[in-house]
């Protein structure tokens, strides 16, 4: 009896850590805004009002002051009809954020492309916040989503440098 040989399996290929940790930054994205989204389907049918001034308290914080009485303001203001929308909303973004999650972990083309846009669709937005608030929340955001799109951006051009010219990748 012959004795098989080994049979050579190639290492799996994994994609770059940068552009995991960019996936996983988009699906802890997604993850936020879907949990967000189901705590305003839980305010259905309830005084969401009344749920915010507990909220507030419950964080040691005065409903006179400005940042808590606009947030009690703004639940006094939820109808069941903005919460399904708002809701509905959050399951939208959130399941494009986990598409385009899986397309960059798995290292597809479009996901690259699309994570660009969208990045860079959110720039002119965070910086208008970041000129208005100046806090150093405001300057993380832009500049991570700088970075991001940076980064992409060079995966992009690396990619078609490659693809043109077979030979630029070694």
């Amino acid at each position: 009896m012959k004795a098989l040989a080994p049979v050579a399996v190639a290492p799996k290929h994994k994609a770059p850590l940068g552009l995991r940790t960019v996936a996983m930054f988009e699906a802890a994205k997604g993850l936020v805004v879907l949990i967000a989204g189901l705590g305003l389907l839980s305010l259905i049918h309830r005084d969401a009002q009344q749920i915010a001034e507990q909220i507030v308290r419950l964080m040691g914080m005065d409903p006179a002051h400005e940042a808590p009485s606009v947030f009690i303001d703004a639940a006094s203001k939820l109808t069941d009809a903005k919460l399904w929308f708002y809701s509905a909303a959050a399951l939208m973004y959130s399941t494009v954020r986990f598409v385009e999650t899986y397309g960059l972990w798995h290292e597809l083309p479009w996901a690259e492309w699309f994570a660009v846009i969208s990045a860079s669709l959110y720039l002119p937005f965070e910086l208008y916040h970041l000129w208005e608030n100046r806090n150093f929340i405001s300057l993380a955001v832009p500049v991570i989503n700088i970075c991001i799109v940076i980064y992409l951006a060079r995966l992009l051009i690396h990619s078609s440098r490659t693809k043109s010219h077979p030979d630029a990748g070694l």
